[in-house]
């Protein structure tokens, strides 16, 4: 039988947005027996805005060119990362390649059994400043750069990572730290935290 990919890499995330209740018609019944004017609304929904997925990161001079997928969460809470190293996961209830505000999750195993080792295996040392380029489905490029390149115990992956607020950044998550065999996971994630540099093409 072949053997699946390693597991155990995928980061924990935040819960997914889930649509706002439907208000309540309390407040107008109310009005209307008070005898007061209700205003008139069209009752049609605007649109929802269609996310611009990304479907391309490349680490400058790393030799990482990657392919991207949206992805979501399974039962545990963790991401459905590819299970081909060479394809990143992007979690689709994070920020999407065209966000002005909050944080684009990228994330993709370190290795594999059948596939060896990723491309993100070369994200772990990157340095300050490296250059990262996401590209989105309609074919807009966005340029970043690296602030910090961090390691942590995967229960203690902090929660800034999914955050959907505050200035716009890309963070790229892969796996790190010591390989237990008997579980086939490793014990760290390494987050790699880029912010926009203006670029696009």
């Amino acid at each position: 039988m072949a053997v699946a990919a390693l597991t155990g890499c995928a980061p924990v995330a935040a819960a997914p947005v889930t649509p706002a209740a439907t208000p309540s018609s309390t407040t107008s019944a109310t009005a209307a027996a008070r005898g007061e004017d209700i205003p008139v609304a069209a009752a049609t929904l605007a649109p929802p805005e269609e996310p611009v997925p990304p479907v391309r990161v490349q680490v400058a001079g790393r030799d990482v060119d990657v392919t991207v997928v949206p992805v979501g969460v399974d039962r545990r809470g963790a991401m459905v990362l590819p299970e081909d190293p060479s394809v990143a996961g992007w979690y689709r209830w994070s920020s999407d390649a065209d966000a002005a505000r909050g944080t684009t999750v990228l994330a993709a195993h370190v290795d594999s059994l059948r596939w060896g080792l990723g491309p993100f295996v070369r994200i772990r040392d990157l340095p300050d400043d490296a250059e990262i380029v996401v590209t989105a489905d309609d074919g807009a490029r966005r340029t970043y750069r690296v602030d910090s390149t961090e390691r942590f115990r995967k229960a203690a992956l902090p929660d800034r990572v999914f955050d959907r607020t505050g200035a716009h950044r890309l963070v790229l998550v892969t796996c790190g730290g010591t390989f237990d065999p008997a579980t086939r996971t490793y014990s760290d994630n390494v987050v790699v935290t880029a912010r926009p540099a203006g670029g696009s093409g």
